[in-house]
């Protein structure tokens, strides 16, 4: 058995072992081979050298992200002692400051975090459609904002338009009191997290009350032509033909678009097909239109995300597999 002593003095220790030692304990239960201790602005590490080296290495990619960003959270945390090496030095390092899309609220920095969102990033640059299509968690809402802030602030568009469609999940609202808006805004809730996260409140208040940023349901697109915009349909899975071909028709000079779907989670009536899915299929080589698909290795919610999304994906295969022996 070996010892190895860390020194923790160029980062903030309760950064690195989190309240009441919450990410020591991931740290601990990530290496339970190892006896690991706190010790001040120190930890020790005692057991088999192999161990050792491979919590150092991961330690080591922590402790380079907080001297650099000082803050880390839980899941960023599980998801560095988690990934291979070489997607995590690329996902978390944060070694360009080029790659920055937004600087929000609080000194905050929004980036392409995954491969897949770095290729959304440099689709968009190029094209003036794109459609990112993927899973839950993979940020493809997410990023899509962030790249629209970017352009708002770098005034290439005067305005931001983000709309989706009013499907209910297997739940109903039609019931909720108050007034229309009332009533559509818990459809529209993830894209203003998304803007609070990037856009100081009192200015996103401004930006809404000037119409510089609209959200609205995609219903309320149709007969407007969209120019100096950056316009994002997400939740594309959940329109029909008709509903898509009116959203793509509605851009206008100088404006990009992007499309975000997750084909497995449609909720339309069972008699009502996704058109999605047509989309993507007859605009796959246009000019001017990118398509993006993204998976669970670029979920970036909590980590337990990706494994419910693998364990989905299984079952869908083994349901495949039993129908075709019936």
């Amino acid at each position: 058995m070996t010892e190895t002593i860390i020194n923790l003095e160029t980062v903030n220790p309760i950064e690195f072992f989190g309240v009441n030692n919450g990410k020591l304990d991931i740290l601990k239960k990530k290496f339970p081979l190892l006896k690991i201790l706190s010790r001040g602005t120190q930890i020790k590490l005692s057991g088999a050298p192999e161990q050792i080296e491979g919590a150092k290495e991961k330690i080591d990619l922590i402790l380079a992200y907080l001297e650099r960003n000082g803050h880390m959270s839980a899941n960023y945390f599980e998801q560095i002692l988690g990934g291979d090496e070489e997607r995590v030095v690329d996902n978390f390092m944060d070694r360009n400051p080029n790659d920055v899309l937004v600087f929000g609220p609080n000194g905050k920095t929004v980036r392409a975090r995954t491969a897949n969102q770095k290729r959304m990033v440099e689709a968009c640059d190029k094209n003036d459609i794109l459609f990112a299509i993927g899973p839950a968690g993979t940020g493809k809402t997410y990023t899509a904002v962030a790249l629209a802030v970017r352009a708002l602030k770098n005034k290439l568009v005067k305005k931001i338009i983000l709309t989706r469609p009013a499907v209910e999940a297997g739940e109903s609202l039609g019931f909720l009191p108050g007034d229309l808006k009332e009533k559509i805004d818990p459809y529209l809730r993830p894209l203003y997290d998304a803007l609070d996260d990037m856009i100081p409140a009192d200015k996103l208040g401004y930006y809404m009350s000037t119409r510089t940023i609209e959200i609205a349901p995609l219903a309320y697109m149709r007969g407007r032509t969209l120019d100096n915009a950056f316009i994002i349909l997400d939740e594309a899975q959940n329109t029909n033909d008709l509903q898509i071909k009116m959203f793509l028709t509605r851009i206008g000079p100088n404006a990009k678009a992007i499309i975000t779907g997750d084909p497995t989670q449609i909720d339309l009536p069972k008699n009502q097909q996704s058109g999605l899915f047509k989309a993507t299929r007859i605009l796959k080589n246009i000019d001017g239109i990118s398509h993006i698909e993204l998976d669970e290795e670029d979920v970036v919610r909590h980590r337990l995300v990706k494994s419910i999304i693998k364990a989905y994906n299984k079952d869908d295969v083994n349901e495949t597999e039993r129908k075709k022996t019936l």
